[in-house]
């Protein structure tokens, strides 16, 4: 009896990462989902066909009977009902995972955008509500991932954290449990995505999809125009936009860099703009502790080097810096007594 008690008690606890590139859901400290937040549904019926890395196999594949949407974007809720579906698609498929059954009152802690308005949080709160939560707590995710690289929050000192995700870029202070300062700019991953779709077809002729250009980020992605360790070539198949005849174009991370230069200058004056509003003696600190980058932006190579030369800063990225937020998250999730100061209820 006590065993079964206990398990009910830990299915209704769980932490999720609504991100605009990917969801995260961590249950009894353990990640069990880690899937792309799109979702696929029956364009007559409204019905989900597929949630998450299925639905993503179909983005741009679909026909005239099924359409793929990414209910989130700008890291807000674009689309109420997608993101709902979405939601409770994939906390159905962490049940399965997890051997656990889903609750229709569980306990739930969000990570949200820093920058987030009134309107946004109550989607967020309402979107998790209708998907099982009873009790739904949101995170600002610069909080969340400070809690998932292990910096101490609560701590008299002042730590900067640059999180770079799908939709957006949130770079805030933080202090005795609190956000001192914060910016949230719409200029993030998605964006570097559409830089390198727009340089294929104005420089190459060539069409690309999303996915390619995502492929094209994670393979030759770069910050700097020179790297001490310089990955190969990516070769790129497509279209002529002209003749339509298949093309291969070998792309280096090079050109890439200077695809995506634009975006990443936005992300440096963001940064430079949180430090100018940041108060002296909290600034002393982040000088000495130097700033973090978390989310999957953090991840392309020599940002760190960049932003350390550019601003003079020692940057440091986290060491797993996709986890950071959803951490962070699972860590507030045990931890909600704790923490109510900077969590919204």
């Amino acid at each position: 009896m006590g065993f079964f008690s206990g398990l009910f008690s830990l299915s209704k606890e769980i932490a999720i990462d609504l991100g605009t590139a990917n969801t995260i859901i961590i249950h009894n400290d353990k990640i069990v989902i880690d899937e792309p937040s799109i979702i696929a549904r029956d364009t007559k019926t409204g019905k989900e066909i597929a949630v998450g890395r299925e639905a993503q196999k179909m983005r741009g594949k679909e026909n005239a009977g099924i359409e793929t949407i990414r209910p989130l974007r700008k890291g807000v809720i674009a689309d109420f009902n997608a993101a709902e579906m979405m939601i409770r698609g994939l906390v159905k498929k962490a049940s399965a995972k997890s051997k656990w059954f889903s609750q229709p009152h569980m306990k739930m802690v969000v990570g949200i955008p820093s920058g987030s308005t009134e309107v946004e949080i109550r989607a967020v709160r309402d979107s998790s509500a209708n998907a099982g939560g009873r009790d739904v707590y949101m995170i600002y995710e610069p909080m969340a991932a400070a809690l998932g690289i292990g910096i101490d929050v609560v701590a008299p000192e002042g730590n900067m954290i640059v999180d770079i995700g799908g939709g957006t870029t949130e770079i805030a202070v933080i202090s005795l449990g609190g956000i001192v300062s914060n910016k949230s700019i719409q200029t993030a991953g998605d964006d570097l995505t559409d830089d390198i779709q727009d340089h294929m077809s104005r420089v190459h002729n060539i069409k690309v999809g999303e996915r390619t250009a995502e492929l094209i980020k994670i393979n030759v992605g770069s910050a700097l125009t020179e790297l001490e360790n310089p990955p190969a070539d990516f070769i790129v198949r497509g279209p002529n936009k002209m003749t339509a005849l298949p093309m291969e174009v070998p792309v280096s991370y090079q050109e890439i860099s200077h695809a995506i230069e634009k975006s990443i200058q936005k992300i440096e004056t963001a940064v430079l703009s949180a430090l100018e509003n940041t108060p002296p003696e909290l600034y002393a600190d982040i000088v000495k502790n130097g700033i973090y980058l978390a989310g999957g932006g953090a991840l392309l190579r020599g940002l760190d080097k960049r932003l350390t030369d550019k601003i003079g800063i020692q940057f440091h990225t986290a060491e797993n810096p996709l986890l950071a937020v959803a951490m962070g998250t699972g860590v507030a999730l045990k931890n909600i007594e704790k923490f109510t100061s900077f969590l919204i209820k």
